[in-house]
């Protein structure tokens, strides 16, 4: 432990612009750690052989270019399961829902991300899935539950029409452990927040959270301006204020803390089986806190009546032009005649 401390904390404070950007990566996923690319075999291994694998793009959902991890604009799915064990439509994966859904946009450049979140009660079409699900209209995060992250691919894949390059799916609990490996984070509301579950009260402005503060913050959605379209609001404050945290000159002195999240961040993820976990660290190297964009699928109708409940009817032409945006890597062009409003609705 002593030796690998050691060489997070040399290789580190040696190339820390370059890596302070890969491990943004960590804050964007919840999940991935910056340490594959710099600290030695001994070092990947040690996070690298934590991350669990599993074949979620077998079914042609992505390419297999390899060349795409070296140029070009890249699409990852970034998937939150949470246990809901005891319900009862629990499906092929008992108790699982994807309740954040988000399709990570990387550009050509490499120097921007922009992550497009996807409410979870969306009303779409769920491919079907031999042995578990017909196919046919549901609420898109029922698709984790009926066939696993790989539903949930195909899914979103059909839905936007993106080419899904990599997939990564973190354990929802994982926020609290990783906010407390960075010793907290300061994450600033512009809305009131109660919480459903502690009765906690944040009141507009900026609150210094622990772990289990921002893990009862980010499942928020009934007493939020907005409900889930809010909780997704506040779910992008908390990636944005891990991005700041991890980011920032203390982490990089303190070599055991970092060690604690890289470890904890590796445990807590799952990803495809093929995906180069230090390919993609090279490819976000140049994103920073300040150029991570957040934006949500504009919806028409968050009270659909459906067999499934209560749902979220996405725009379809505002939609079809996000999605468009995504394929042509012209977000740029999109986020300019839609500017997100600060509260939601």
């Amino acid at each position: 432990m002593t030796s690998i401390r050691a060489t997070l904390g040399t290789a580190w404070r040696r190339r820390a612009g370059w890596q302070k950007a890969t491990i943004v990566l960590v804050a964007m996923f919840g999940v991935l750690c910056s340490g594959l690319v710099t600290l030695g075999l001994a070092a990947k291994h040690r996070y690298e052989s934590r991350v669990h694998r599993e074949d979620i793009l077998g079914n042609g959902t992505a390419p297999r270019d390899e060349g795409r991890w070296a140029r070009g604009p890249l699409n990852l799915l970034l998937l939150g399961s949470d246990s809901r064990e005891g319900e009862p439509d629990q499906g092929v994966y008992p108790g699982q829902r994807s309740d954040t859904i988000m399709l990570a946009h990387l550009n050509a450049a490499r120097d921007t991300a922009t992550v497009v979140s996807i409410p979870r009660d969306s009303y779409v079409d769920v491919p079907a899935r031999a042995g578990s699900w017909d196919g046919g209209p549901n609420k898109i995060n029922a698709a984790f539950a009926l066939g696993g992250a790989s539903l949930a691919a195909e899914t979103v894949h059909r839905l936007t029409g993106v080419t899904i390059d990599g997939v990564l799916v973190a354990n929802f609990a994982a926020v609290r452990s990783i906010v407390e490996a960075l010793g907290g984070i300061t994450v600033c509301l512009p809305h009131e927040v109660v919480s459903t579950d502690t009765g906690t009260r944040w009141l507009v402005g900026c609150h210094q959270l622990d772990g289990r503060a921002a893990d009862d913050l980010v499942r928020q959605r009934h007493n939020v301006p907005g409900g889930d379209f809010g909780r997704i609001h506040d779910q992008q404050l908390v990636v944005r204020a891990i991005a700041e945290k991890v980011t920032g000159e203390s982490l990089l002195t303190n070599p055991g803390r970092l060690d604690r999240l890289l470890t904890t961040a590796a445990a807590s993820l799952t990803v495809d089986e093929d995906l180069d976990l230090t390919a993609l660290a090279l490819a976000v190297r140049r994103v920073r806190p300040e150029s991570l964009r957040f934006v949500t699928v504009p919806a028409v109708d968050t009270n659909l009546a459906t067999p499934a409940g209560s749902a979220v009817r996405l725009d379809e032409r505002r939609s079809a032009e996000l999605f468009a945006a995504v394929r042509e890597d012209g977000l740029d062009r999109w986020i300019a005649a839609n500017p997100q409003a600060s509260t939601p609705n």
